[in-house]
């Protein structure tokens, strides 16, 4: 199972700063360290071409913050320092995320160990996310196979409004999002189905409304890829998911949905997504969770 990674993606925050910019290398190494995958399973990665950039960006905007010309309210939006480091980081997620649904579609299943960056919209970003890795690598699919059928699941605690924005009314993608009904977005954009949760919504009733609601989407609509945002956001201890699972929940999560999708030879792209956890390094540890649970399903059901 191929997973594509790059130092790239860790950039130099401020030692306030609540996004856990360690947590990509953190988790790749608790992985290899762990057996979890093997040295020649990861993939290094480069910056995305900036064709695929301007499949779903402004150039305004994308030369905005490549040169590092944006003002202090953009900033503050992004929550991110806007650095010319920054750039690169964020152009080299979406460039793991392609490869990682061009894998998925080859093999069945693969990671990027990163991406999820569903806040950015077509002329600005917002909450850490800078590029719509997600909204790229579908139109760099769409490019390649018109008329592939792509259906993003995404389960992080909020909603990706950016990449709604992006993707509406196209009739070739769907997606679907579990999240929090109130939390600090204002600008939500409606999705093809948007499941809202109660604030603090524990496991059973969260994994309840999951399942249902999953299986009802996939009767309705039979995807040629799905592009799984996972999000370590939902566990009790995040700082700002609004969510109260438990670890144990969270592994349910992880191995209810990707069961559904390999037993029924649906491939399936995994994304990190967003997880700010109090405890240092747990956020790294339920994405490497993730990860592992996605390996052991492969190789149980495909041999991979």
């Amino acid at each position: 199972m191929r997973c594509f990674y790059s130092h790239d993606f860790e950039l130099v925050l401020p030692s306030d700063h609540p996004f856990p910019m360690d947590k990509f290398r953190v988790s790749k190494d608790m992985l290899v360290e762990g057996g979890v995958i093997k040295p020649e399973e990861i993939v290094e990665v480069r910056m995305a071409d900036s064709h695929i950039l301007q499949r779903v960006h402004d150039r305004d905007y994308l030369g905005k913050i490549y040169s590092c010309a944006v003002d202090r309210k953009e900033e503050l939006r992004l929550g991110l320092p806007v650095t010319p480091q920054l750039y690169r980081r964020s152009a080299t997620e979406v460039e793991a995320t392609r490869m990682a649904c061009r894998a998925a579609l080859e093999e069945g299943v693969a990671v990027c160990l990163a991406g999820g960056t569903h806040h950015a919209f077509r002329e600005h970003g917002e909450g850490y996310s800078v590029f719509n890795d997600v909204a790229a690598a579908i139109r760099d699919l769409q490019d390649w196979r018109s008329g592939i059928k792509v259906m993003v699941v995404d389960t992080d605690a909020q909603q990706g409004n950016g990449m709604n924005a992006i993707l509406q009314d196209d009739p070739r993608v769907f997606t679907y999002s579990i999240h929090v009904g109130k939390n600090y977005l204002t600008n939500q954009c409606s999705g093809t189905m948007d499941v809202e949760t109660v604030r603090y919504v524990e496991g059973e009733m969260y994994l309840k409304q999951l399942f249902s609601t999953l299986a009802a989407a996939l009767d309705v609509f039979s995807p040629d890829l799905v592009i799984w945002i996972a999000g370590a956001d939902n566990h009790l201890n995040d700082r700002f998911g609004q969510m109260m699972l438990t670890l144990k929940d969270m592994q349910r999560r992880d191995e209810v949905l990707l069961k559904a999708m390999i037993r029924n030879r649906i491939p399936i792209a995994v994304l990190y997504g967003g997880g700010y956890n109090r405890q240092p390094e747990f956020t790294a540890k339920i994405h490497r969770n993730t990860v592992a649970m996605a390996k052991k399903l492969a190789q149980e059901y495909r041999g991979i």
